[in-house]
């Protein structure tokens, strides 16, 4: 299936779209980016230039994916998430040379209006495979897998299943059942 591009959104050339992918209004895709198969770029979306977006993913509405981001596979990013890609930015000051790095893992869920603070030049900031950033948190630092955190700055709550459900201290995903066990201070799927 081609991918859908609403008539007012704008793919730069040197842009690679994959199968099954949608986007939508008024959103920009930058040269060198790579949108994934089957991923849904809403509204008011910027992407690039020269990022990867994974298969699956979800941009939701007013949400910028800035060089020196990467979206793996199966990514929830919510309406007005923000990612940064330089820490001490001034409008006078060209700091492209300085972008830092963020690298959102396997099925990780940034919430609406959560901002995402890039790691310094010499290393990126990393969110865990399917960790659950809550909605309004601010990220400063990695994120291990499966953590749940809130605030600002954000803290880590608590563990999340595969699925986004609250973990009790059972770790048995209420949902599917699913098992995990607690392993030098990070959760693991239990035969995953």
């Amino acid at each position: 299936m081609p991918p859908q591009i609403h008539q007012t959104a704008v793919v730069d050339d040197g842009c690679e779209i994959g199968e099954g992918a949608k986007i939508w209004h008024f959103s920009h895709i930058l040269s060198g980016s790579h949108v994934g198969k089957n991923v849904s770029v809403g509204q008011n979306v910027a992407i690039g230039p020269r990022v990867t977006v994974g298969d699956g993913c979800k941009i939701q509405n007013n949400v910028s994916v800035y060089e020196g981001v990467t979206l793996e596979e199966d990514v929830f990013c919510g309406p007005s998430c923000v990612f940064t890609n330089v820490l001490s930015p001034r409008a006078f000051v060209n700091r492209k040379a300085e972008f830092g790095e963020i690298i959102v893992r396997r099925g990780a869920t940034v919430g609406a209006n959560a901002t995402i603070v890039c790691g310094r030049p010499d290393g990126a900031t990393v969110l865990g495979e399917y960790c659950f950033i809550a909605a309004g948190a601010v990220v400063t630092r990695d994120v291990k897998p499966y953590a749940l955190m809130v605030g600002a700055p954000a803290r880590q709550k608590g563990w999340v299943s595969r699925s986004g459900d609250v973990l009790g201290p059972d770790l048995t995903c209420p949902r599917t059942g699913e098992r995990y066990e607690e392993r030098d201070g990070a959760i693991h799927l239990i035969g995953g």
